[in-house]
């Protein structure tokens, strides 16, 4: 009977054995994934943010969870869920647009944050230099708001007659509207023509304005760099060819929906950087000691269809320029 008990008590703790080893492993860290969108529009984005992930050892669901909170486009829930993932404690926080890093920003000072922006971090008070950020924050520049008046050189030579310039900004995004709106009021100033601003910020406002620029009788539109606006890309690109109107963007998704042009820094490629960026922190690495990535290629795309719809020739100035032609 003895040895009966001694034998169930020794199989009683192997059993569990297991189990408290189990207990025992540590938890995969968990990155936060903090973006104004939706998930529906930024697919592509996510792909390219989990590859960049993957190049530095981190697979998810195999040795890292990633948390997502989305604020689907509206502006006012960003600090609640930066605050939430602050709450969390999570390893990381990518923040992906700029609204989204100045909510994490303010929601911890200690959780690295790797950011995605489309203008200098340092003059939006993200970080300290370029070299060494200084704080709990890196990232990434694609300069997207700082090309404006290239962007509108390309649209001028596309129209060279055009001096009703609209322009299109999402008044929410102030720090992008300002530096757009200033760099176009520059280049009006120095060539002559006439600008006008559209604001909208909601499905139903980007409609008015368009027909508020056909009322006006706009020649060609500039539409800001903007993360509500590339999630509705479709519809924007729709509606200027719907209106007949000649738009540049600052992604090549826009271009790929139908849009006639873009010129802007790799979207994807700048995703998948952050993810590179995360998987070194999550190994040791501070924000402090990764440089601020800044965006060193550009790429011009030309949609030759939508020029045909609109009536437009492409110049070969732009077709040897482009560094892809969708026909």
């Amino acid at each position: 009977m003895m040895r009966r008990r001694a034998f169930i008590s020794l199989l009683g703790g192997a059993a569990a054995w297991p189990i408290a080893a189990r207990a025992q492993q540590p938890a995969m860290p968990v990155i936060g994934v903090l973006d104004l969108r939706s998930p529906s529009t930024t697919e592509n984005l996510l792909r390219a943010f989990r590859q960049g992930l993957k190049e530095s050892g981190y697979v998810e669901g195999e040795n890292v969870t990633l948390d997502y909170l989305w604020a689907d486009n509206q502006t006012n829930r960003l600090p609640a869920l930066a605050a939430e993932f602050a709450r969390r404690q999570v390893s990381v926080i990518a923040a992906t647009t700029n609204l989204s890093a100045f909510a994490a920003k303010e929601a911890t000072a200690t959780i690295p944050i790797v950011f995605l922006v489309n203008e200098d971090p340092v003059q939006l008070g993200l970080v300290a230099s370029l070299a060494r950020p200084g704080g709990n924050a890196t990232g990434v520049n694609i300069f997207t708001a700082e090309l404006t008046t290239k962007r509108l050189d390309l649209l001028r030579e596309f129209v060279p007659g055009a001096t009703r310039v609209g322009v299109l900004v999402n008044p929410t995004n102030a720090t992008s509207t300002e530096s757009t709106l200033r760099d176009m009021a520059m280049a009006a100033r120095a060539t002559g023509l006439q600008i006008k601003v559209f604001n909208a910020s909601t499905s139903l406002e980007i409609e008015a304005a368009f027909a508020d620029l056909a009322r006006d009788r706009m020649q060609v539109l500039f539409v800001a760099s903007d993360a509500y606006f590339f999630s509705r890309r479709v519809l924007l690109t729709h509606l200027a060819t719907h209106h007949r109107i000649a738009a540049t963007y600052a992604q090549r998704d826009f271009a790929e929906a139908g849009g006639l042009m873009s010129y802007g820094s790799n979207v994807p490629a700048a995703h998948r950087q952050i993810g590179a960026y995360a998987g070194r922190i999550l190994k040791g690495a501070k924000p402090v000691d990764l440089p601020v990535v800044q965006s060193s290629k550009f790429e011009l795309v030309i949609n030759v269809p939508t020029a045909r719809m609109l009536g437009l020739t492409v110049p070969d100035k732009l077709l040897v320029a482009a560094d892809e032609v969708i026909e």
